[in-house]
């Protein structure tokens, strides 16, 4: 599986661990950047690489990075076919519960908010959890393609 990065400055040095993370276990990785730390960079940038190549890619994944992950999740919620969520640490259920009932194909991390260790299990349950393909969980996706559609 392929699994798109993407960040600004707020979330360069936790994506790295997540990359090294990725890597080492075994995933195909494109950094769609940031690769350097310029306060002044714009996450949109970044974050719409990523979530373009998902909305292309139905089987791709990606982990987006930002201060809150919030915008980056707007910017990425954007695209087509796009389901971003964020987790800025707390419960880890969340990651894998949005994988099984959202199929959600992008996680958001608020690097201001998270720790590497729970940034790292997140990323993990978010990509080793499959989705449901239960019948209420897909009506429901059916749903949010249409608004997506008409809009």
């Amino acid at each position: 599986m392929v699994v798109y990065l993407a960040t600004d400055h707020a979330g360069l040095e936790l994506k790295e661990k997540v990359k090294k993370f990725l890597q080492d276990s075994g995933y195909e990785v494109v950094d769609c950047g940031a690769h350097q730390l310029d306060p002044e960079d714009d996450y949109p940038d970044f974050i719409s690489k990523a979530a373009e190549a998902v909305s292309k890619n139905p089987d791709s994944k990606a982990i987006i990075l930002g201060g809150s992950g919030q915008g980056e999740a707007m910017v990425a919620n954007k695209f087509s076919e796009v389901r971003a969520v964020v987790y800025y640490g707390g419960q880890l259920e969340m990651p894998e519960l949005t994988r099984q009932h959202n199929d959600a194909n992008i996680l958001s991390l608020g690097a201001r908010f998270v720790t590497e260790e729970d940034a790292l299990k997140a990323v993990k349950l978010f990509l080793d959890t499959s989705f449901t393909n239960e019948e209420r969980h897909i009506r429901r996706i059916k749903k949010i393609k249409k608004i997506e559609e008409s809009h």
